[in-house]
């Protein structure tokens, strides 16, 4: 049992794991103000375009709660799938330009890293019979 629990640890604290699990909270916290982007700002906006206080003027009645048949209404709620579509839409646009951004950046370091490689390669160090040459050249200009 003590072996299964350091076993659990060493998994729990590897990089990979703590990284997903940041990522999983991070997610959660966006997918709520995603969600309240929808809810409040961009679903309002689509009722007051269709003339409606809510997104019930996109929604098709199927059978009406009044039918003599079974009781309850049947609805189809486009305006919830339209809803939950702007909604993905949004995340995934989001997560576009984040990874977008991250590529750009981890491009823009690997070239200066490679700058900087190339003027380490560039200027090699002279030799001692070329420090000696140089020197030659100046003292016959001297003369």
């Amino acid at each position: 049992m003590k072996k299964l629990a350091e076993e659990f640890k060493a998994f729990v604290m590897r990089g990979n794991v703590l990284d997903m699990a940041i990522g999983v909270i991070i997610g959660g916290a966006f997918g709520a103000i995603t969600s309240s982007l929808v809810g409040n700002v961009i679903t309002p906006l689509l009722a007051w375009l269709f003339g409606s206080p809510n997104t019930d003027a996109l929604n098709i009645v199927l059978r009406p709660e009044s039918a003599p048949e079974a009781g309850d209404a049947i609805i189809l709620g486009l305006g919830t799938f339209v809803g939950a579509i702007v909604n993905f839409l949004i995340i995934a646009l989001v997560l576009f330009l984040v990874i977008k951004a991250f590529n750009k950046a981890h491009e823009m370091a690997g070239k200066k890293k490679a700058e900087e490689e190339a003027a380490v390669e560039e200027e090699p160090a002279p030799t001692s019979e070329q420090l000696l040459g140089e020197i030659l050249e100046v003292l016959k200009n001297k003369q």
